[in-house]
This record gives structure tokens, C-alpha cells and sequence, in this order.
């Protein structure tokens, strides 16, 4: 629901809920029935009246009409972003994954080799057999070899999405941004 439905909806039950207090109070004649009467009819004979009654008709209709709106197409949209990469179709439906998901695996998988300290990955949609394409930039601990960490890493990001989206031979390339003698701490895992 919009921000024009919502403030129309509480103008709508605003104007509601007033009706049924001078309502209730007529009803239990707090209001005299002269007072009520008077009123009624300086109300029906301005031509006001039939502005708020086409107002509140008009409400109406846009409300009802927002009621029986489906967002099933906006549920669709968001579900299947342009991002996503169609893992499986068939007749029994589709599973896609997303791009930052992709990340997430290539980022784990790659801190797990000796010698990485710190990971920072970018995956790119592409056209074509192999969907993704990853670029990773790692910050190298001093004394590894930077070849070796990256055959490692390769091989780890391959095996982990090989596990996670059964794609194989996705195209890594690792940029050393850094190399550091300092020891950063892992964070402790609770299973």
C-alpha cells in the first residue's frame, strides 16, 4: 500500500469514526434531537455536501481498488532480480541464487586458506556457460607465496561453489592488494 492509500485510508477512518460518535450519540440521545436535526438538515441543504460525498466516493473507490490489487507482480519482480543466476529450470520450477549469496561462499571459502588474512570478492553476472565470474582481492600474510595462495584459493572458491550451486571451472582472479606481517585473529565459530 502506497503512501496516497495510506493517508486517504486514515482521512477515510477519521471521517468514519466521527460519523459513529454523532452517531452513538444520537442513539443514546446525548445529542437532543433537535440539536441533530438542525444540523442534518443545514448539512444537506450546503453545497458542500455533495463535495465531501463525490471526495469520499472517490476514496472509496481507490481503496477498494487497492484492496483487490494483486502484488503478485511486485512479489515476482523482487523475487527475480536481474542479479539472480538461474541455477535449475524445469517443470517443477526454477532455483536461482543471488549474486551477494554467491559472494558470501567465494569470501568463506577463500579466508579458510593459510596465508590469506583478508578477503574482499565482487561476482559479476555474465552471459554464456559459465554465469559468474569472480574477482577477489586479498590482503597476503608475509611469507606465503602469492602463486600458491592463489592456486589454493582458486581451488577452494571452485570447490565451495561447486558444493553450493553446482557450477564448475568459474573463472577467479585474485589481485594481491596487500602483504602484512601482522597476524589478524580469526573469529571463534560456535557450532
Amino acid at each position: 500500500m502506497g503512501i496516497i492509500s495510506r493517508l486517504l485510508l486514515l482521512l477515510y477512518v477519521l471521517a468514519v469514526m466521527a460519523a459513529l460518535v454523532v452517531s452513538a450519540g444520537v442513539f443514546l440521545h446525548f445529542i437532543p434531537t433537535q440539536v441533530w436535526q438542525a444540523y442534518l438538515n443545514w448539512f444537506l441543504t450546503r453545497q458542500e455536501t455533495l463535495i465531501v460525498i463525490g471526495v469520499m466516493f472517490l476514496a472509496s473507490l481507490c481503496l477498494l481498488s487497492t484492496v483487490f490489487s494483486s502484488d503478485k507482480k511486485k512479489r515476482e519482480e523482487n523475487f527475480l532480480s536481474s542479479d539472480d543466476i538461474e541455477l535449475q529450470s524445469g517443470q517443477s520450477g526454477e532455483v536461482r541464487i543471488t549474486v551477494e549469496a554467491i559472494k558470501n561462499v567465494v569470501e568463506q571459502a577463500a579466508v579458510t586458506v593459510q596465508g590469506v588474512r583478508q578477503v574482499s570478492a565482487e561476482v559479476f553476472n555474465q552471459q554464456g556457460e559459465i554465469p559468474v565470474k569472480v574477482d577477489l582481492e586479498i590482503v597476503l600474510g608475509q611469507g606465503y607465496s602469492a602463486p600458491k595462495v592463489s592456486e589454493e584459493i582458486n581451488s577452494a572458491v571452485n570447490k565451495a561453489l561447486q558444493s553450493a550451486t553446482e557450477i564448475s571451472n568459474i573463472p577467479v582472479r585474485i589481485k594481491v592488494t596487500e602483504v602484512t606481517h601482522a597476524v589478524l585473529e580469526r573469529e571463534k565459530r560456535v557450532v
